[in-house]
C-alpha cells in the first residue's frame, strides 16, 4: 500500500463488517466524467436505514463487498441478480447501514411504473380545488389564496428524483425487481444516470422556477429546488435488484457494475445465515442452534436438489418448527418444515447449481 493512497488501512470503502464507519468520506474524487456539481449541498437524513434488521443481520460475499465498492468509486448503478432469498434487497440496507448513510430510499417496480413515477408526483386537482376555495372565502381570500398558490405543496420527489437531490454524501436508493418494469424503463433510466440531473416541467415552467418541495423521506420537511431543476452532488448508490426473468439492452448492462448473488453452498453457510437471523429466538445462552433447528437446515439443504428454494423459506421453517416443537411429536414437526418449504418451481438450487 503506497502512501499515496487516501485509503490507507484498504481500498475497500465498504467491507461487510455491519459495524457503521464514515470511511465514505474517504473516496477519492470520481472519474471525470461522472462528476456532477448540484449544490448547495444537503446533509444526511437523520434516522436509521428503514429495515434494522436486514441491515444488521445481512452478510455479503467477497463478490457483493468488491462489486458494491465498485460503484462506489465508479458512481455507477449497481446491478443485483440471483434467485429468490439470497439478500438482494438485503444488500442495500446493510450498505447504508456501514456507511451511515441514512434511510434506503425504496422504488418498488411493476409493470405499470415509469420514469416520471419515480422522479416526482404533481397534484393539479387538489391544488385547482384550494384556489377554488379560496376564491370563494370573501375577505379571507387574499391571504388563503396566497397559501393556496404555493405549488410545492402540491409537489413531491419521489424515491429516485430524492435520491438525485444534492446530498454531500450518497444516498442508497434500492430499485427493487427491475426486470418486471414496462421494456422501456431501463433505457429511460439511462440518460438520468448519465445526466444525474432532471427537470421539474411544472415549475420550470413558471416564471418563479423556485420553491420548496416535499422528499419521499417527509412529507413536512422540504427542499429548495431552484430554477426547475436537480442535480445530484454525491452520486446515489442505486441498487437495482433482478430476479433473472428478462434480458436487458447491451447499453444498459455497460452502464452498470453488476454483481450475481450464489445460494449458500454449503451447511456451514446456511446456518450462519440462521444464527444471524434467529440465534435469539431458537439458540441457546451462546447462540448455538438446537439439533431441532440444525435437523430443519440439513432437511432444506437435501431438499434443494429437486427444485427451487428461497433462504426466506428456511427461516420461516425454523421459527415455526421451533415453536411448534414445544407440543408436536417430531413427524409431525418435520411435516410442518416441508409444508413451509414448498418448491417455488422445479428448478434445482443444489450445491451444483449454485
Amino acid at each position: 500500500m503506497t502512501a499515496e493512497n487516501p485509503l490507507s488501512a484498504t481500498w475497500q470503502v465498504y467491507t461487510g463488517s455491519r459495524t457503521p464507519h464514515d470511511r465514505v468520506d474517504r473516496l477519492p474524487d470520481p472519474p471525470p466524467w461522472r462528476r456532477f456539481r448540484g449544490g448547495p449541498p444537503l446533509p444526511t437524513p437523520p434516522g436509521g436505514t428503514g429495515n434494522h434488521h436486514a441491515a444488521v443481520s445481512y452478510r455479503p460475499g467477497a463478490d457483493a463487498v468488491r462489486q458494491v465498492n465498485a460503484a462506489l468509486y465508479l458512481r455507477r448503478p449497481l446491478l443485483v441478480t440471483g434467485a429468490p432469498g439470497t439478500g438482494k434487497s438485503s444488500l442495500a440496507y446493510a450498505v447504508a447501514h456501514e456507511l451511515a448513510l441514512g434511510k434506503v430510499l425504496h422504488w418498488p417496480i411493476t409493470s405499470r411504473v415509469t420514469l416520471r413515477d419515480g422522479l416526482y408526483a404533481y397534484d393539479p386537482l387538489t391544488r385547482l380545488y384550494a384556489a377554488e376555495r379560496a376564491r370563494g372565502d370573501g375577505a379571507a381570500a387574499g391571504a388563503t389564496g396566497a397559501a393556496a398558490d404555493d405549488i410545492g405543496d402540491y409537489l413531491r420527489l419521489g424515491p429516485l428524483g430524492t435520491a438525485l437531490l444534492p446530498y454531500a454524501r450518497p444516498r442508497v436508493l434500492l430499485i427493487d425487481e427491475i426486470d418486471k418494469s414496462d421494456i422501456d424503463l431501463p433505457n429511460d433510466l439511462l440518460t438520468i444516470f448519465e445526466k444525474g440531473s432532471y427537470e421539474l416541467v411544472e415549475l420550470a415552467r413558471r416564471a418563479e422556477p423556485t420553491a420548496r418541495v416535499m422528499t419521499a423521506d417527509s412529507t413536512t420537511d422540504r427542499v429548495e429546488i431552484r430554477d426547475g431543476t436537480v442535480t445530484c452532488r454525491a452520486f446515489p448508490l442505486v441498487v437495482m435488484t433482478s430476479n433473472g426473468e428478462r434480458e436487458f439492452p447491451p447499453a444498459f448492462l455497460r452502464r452498470c457494475v453488476t454483481v450475481d448473488l450464489k445460494q449458500p453452498r454449503t451447511i456451514d453457510e446456511l446456518t450462519a445465515i440462521v444464527r444471524e437471523h434467529l440465534s435469539e429466538v431458537v439458540g441457546d445462552e451462546t447462540g448455538q442452534l438446537p439439533q431441532g433447528a440444525r435437523d430443519v437446515i440439513q432437511r432444506f439443504y437435501d431438499r434443494r436438489g429437486g427444485g427451487l428454494l428461497a433462504n426466506d423459506q428456511l427461516l420461516n421453517a425454523i421459527y415455526m418448527c421451533h415453536h411448534a416443537s414445544f407440543s408436536e411429536p417430531p413427524e409431525s414437526v418435520a411435516e410442518l418444515a416441508d409444508q413451509v418449504m414448498p418448491y417455488l418451481s422445479s428448478e434445482a438450487t443444489g450445491p451444483d447449481d449454485a
